[in-house]
């Protein structure tokens, strides 16, 4: 199993470049960050600097979105980056959330996030691409490469990453869900007639070693309410007793209230309350490096290729060491 950290790109920049520097001395092997450039800082602009100062990591956004940025500048951009320092980008893009509502926009359909996935991917390899009616293609790319993968949660979501992208990413740890939303996409996508391919799955959540369950909870609660603001999307358009999405993923947020945005993806957040302890120990990865490592093994044997840490808590020099120390080596040994 390949692991990753996602980071937020909050200032100094410094500081970001030098957490993805500790992350690959750790064995890291990929690092995003969000893309939400009203809240934090422009993350493209810090991939290339995180890209000069290492050697082998992969970054990238989780997730980048088909509204906020045209979809020729985001090829453009993931295109620059591989070839300065050799095709070490990875796209991750879902409908949007915190970058499309905090200026007051709308996620984009699921018509145009296919669309959108596409022309980013094609461009970025080089192809000739149709854009708005015109053949489009970046005359300069040679021996472009670039994985675009989709964040879902919901059927038809699940439904389009199988069927047109090249791996799915999973905001989630639980191995219920997991498990069923691998199934759900790998059904789409031996549909389509794309058995044959590969299709790399990434599970994403926060992860914290330690001793102290309660402030552990506390620390990584925001995290149950960042995926409550797609949760409620689902249960809007689904209903929250449809049967088409589990009530595991659903039921909790029966009492969200209004969401705050100036408190997205933060320890404290005050329009995370209302997640209970026992979602955020299924959504997240809490508690010493053993069951951190019990839980890995368990999300790889029901096909997770990379686990992905996001590290917005207070212990986040303690968990890499943690991993560096105890999960790391452990992992490896165990992988054929």
């Amino acid at each position: 199993m390949e692991l990753g950290v996602v980071l937020q790109t909050d200032p100094p920049a410094r500081r970001v470049v030098e957490l993805a520097k500790a992350a690959e001395e750790a064995g890291f092997d990929y690092v995003w960050t969000f893309d939400s450039c009203v809240l934090w800082e422009e993350p493209f602009v810090i991939y290339s600097r995180i890209l000069a100062e290492t050697e082998r990591v992969v970054v990238g956004p989780m997730v980048t979105n088909p509204v906020t940025r045209d979809w020729t500048v985001t090829a453009s951009l993931f295109a620059t980056l591989n070839e300065m320092y050799g095709n070490r980008t990875v796209c991750a893009i879902g409908r949007g959330d915190s970058a499309v509502r905090v200026v007051g926009g709308r996620p984009a359909s699921l018509d145009t996030l296919a669309e959108a996935m596409r022309v980013i991917k094609g461009l970025a390899r080089g192809d000739a691409v149709e854009v708005n009616g015109t053949v489009a293609r970046l005359p300069w790319v040679r021996e472009g490469a670039l994985e675009v993968l989709m964040a879902a949660y919901g059927p038809k979501a699940l439904e389009l990453a199988g069927r047109a992208a090249d791996g799915l990413v999973l905001q989630l740890a639980d191995p219920y869900l997991v498990e069923w939303s691998i199934r759900s996409a790998l059904e789409a996508r031996d549909a389509a007639g794309r058995g044959g391919e590969a299709f790399k799955v990434c599970a994403a959540a926060p992860a914290y070693v330690g001793h102290d369950p309660a402030h552990m909870r506390d620390q990584v609660r925001w995290f149950g309410g960042m995926v409550g603001n797609h949760v409620a999307d689902l249960v809007a358009r689904y209903g929250a007793r449809s049967g088409a999405v589990p009530r595991e993923l659903t039921d909790y947020v029966a009492s969200r209230p209004e969401y705050d945005y100036r408190h997205h993806g933060r320890p404290g957040n005050p329009s995370t309350e209302f997640v209970p302890d026992e979602v955020v120990d299924r959504f997240c990865l809490l508690g010493p490096a053993p069951e951190h490592l019990r839980r890995l093994f368990e999300l790889s044997s029901l096909g997770v290729d990379q686990f992905a840490l996001y590290l917005m808590h207070d212990a986040v020099e303690e968990t890499l060491e943690a991993y560096a120390a105890e999960v790391i080596p452990r992992l490896q040994a165990a992988t054929p």
